[in-house]
């Protein structure tokens, strides 16, 4: 099956094709075939873009899915509070049957937002039904996903070890790669949501990079958000030589100047959340860090618990807080601003494309609309009043679009939105995300109530 896309402003973000005015792009099954002009449309259904941009789907590199039913809960939270709030409560009154709501609803909201591949680090999953809701969620919705499989963080009951204490299991990791996440070029793949050593003892963090370098798998674990329970763990890390670029840093607040600098020379990844991480207090993003020392800076919604799910909003929030911090350091060293922007918004389309594809080491098939790669394609109506007139097509995607503007979404050649309408039914899924969020909130404040009147 052939599909052909014309007449459209296509930005590639592959720097051997370029942009394309008036270009096309002809998907045949789950890959696009070749981009250019005046390719053949014979046994290709012909789609007319109506002058519209064609960009590669976007990626959000690190979201906890499951808090969709939570939706503005932590908006006023800080870290703190989120950690008590969140981890040792609402996570708790979660039910395999809540984590499989909140999934495939938050994963369709993000194709209709234009997100094509969704970095889903579920970090809620105590049994192996709530694993299985999940990765099942993210099926349903057809999204292509990293399921990055962590742990719970309750506090221990008595006779119980801290969650710190406790190595990523082996059996579920076994377990999931011989079942519902075998296959390694499947639209929904495996990756270890680990501790690392911020949030783990040194054996436990020791293990878990260890267990994924076995298996072959990305390890993701958030850095930063008070003190470190191993100190110089990431020492010891370095020195057994587990950094490569399969291991991916969320946040990275707390990391040192010559440690950023010598975990990008070895390849690290890093998904920095730049909006949620400003709300709750992890301190300022640290993208040009990152961006100095020549890494890989991939972006997230982190947590729809706090912020909206909109990756183009993301990319807004990095650019405009970097360039404000190089303006505020320009005008103290040098008496004024910067000659010029110090990031072009080019960039910033690649941070939630291109790097975010690298983030989840999955730059070999997807991340630009390369001929061979998978057809995951977004089309853009820069038409209406919102993107009118565009003269740089590139810092229009940027600094204008939102989810008014995303008219159609392809993942592996196949439509889940067109015209500006999702494809899926999600009336009676949001039913049911309703009842979920209200009962567990309401739940949570109950239990808060008691404590209170008991103590």
């Amino acid at each position: 099956m052939k599909t052909l896309l014309t007449n459209a402003t296509v930005l590639t973000l592959d720097p051997a094709i370029g942009d394309l005015t008036s270009g096309q792009v002809l998907v045949e099954d789950d890959r696009i075939l070749t981009v250019g002009h005046d390719l053949s449309a014979e046994g290709a259904e012909v789609i007319d873009c109506g002058g519209g941009i064609l960009i590669p789907g976007l990626i959000n590199a690190h979201m906890h899915t499951w808090q969709t039913a939570l939706r503005g809960v932590a908006a006023n939270w800080t870290l703190l509070e989120y950690f008590g709030h969140v981890h040792r409560g609402l996570a708790a009154l979660f039910t395999p049957d809540d984590i499989h709501i909140a999934t495939r609803l938050g994963a369709l909201n993000q194709l209709n937002c234009g997100t094509t591949t969704l970095g889903d680090w579920c970090h809620n999953n105590p049994t192996p039904a709530h694993t299985d809701a999940a990765v099942k969620g993210l099926q349903e919705a057809g999204i292509r996903a990293l399921f990055f499989h962590g742990s719970p963080k309750p506090d221990p009951k008595p006779g119980q070890p801290h969650f710190s204490e406790i190595p990523h299991p082996r059996g579920e990791v076994e377990r999931l790669l011989a079942g519902p996440l075998g296959d390694p070029n499947g639209r929904v793949t495996l990756g270890l949501a680990i501790l690392g050593p911020h949030y783990s003892t040194l054996e436990v963090s020791l293990h878990d990079f260890e267990l994924a370098k076995e298996f072959g798998l990305v390890a993701s674990m958030h850095q930063g958000g008070g003190e470190a329970v191993s100190p110089g763990g990431w020492d010891v890390i370095e020195e057994r030589g587990l950094l490569g670029p399969d291991i991916n840093i969320v946040h990275g607040q707390s990391l040192d100047d010559g440690q950023l600098a010598r975990f990008c020379a070895q390849g690290v990844t890093f998904s920095i959340a730049p909006e949620n991480e400003m709300t709750q207090g992890h301190g300022f993003p640290i993208t040009g860090h990152v961006r100095r020392h020549g890494g890989v800076v991939s972006l997230g919604v982190d947590l729809e618990s706090v912020i909206s799910g909109d990756m183009f909003s993301v990319a807004r929030m990095a650019l405009g807080m970097q360039r404000s911090l190089d303006n505020d350091a320009s005008r103290r060293e040098q008496g004024s601003i910067p000659a010029t922007s110090t990031i072009r918004t080019r960039e910033a389309l690649e941070w939630i494309t291109l790097d975010g594809a690298r983030a989840l080491g999955l730059e070999d098939r997807i991340g630009s609309l390369s001929p061979g790669k998978q057809a995951d394609i977004v089309l853009l109506d820069s038409s209406l009043l919102n993107m009118q007139p565009v003269s740089d097509p590139v810092s229009s995607v940027v600094m204008q679009a939102s989810l008014a503007n995303v008219d159609s979404v392809m993942v592996a050649g196949e439509f889940h939105k067109r015209h500006g309408r999702l494809l899926a039914d999600v009336e009676d899924g949001l039913r049911e995300l309703e009842a979920s969020g209200h009962r567990i909130y309401a739940e949570l404040q109950k239990r808060e109530h008691h404590e209170e009147t008991t103590q």
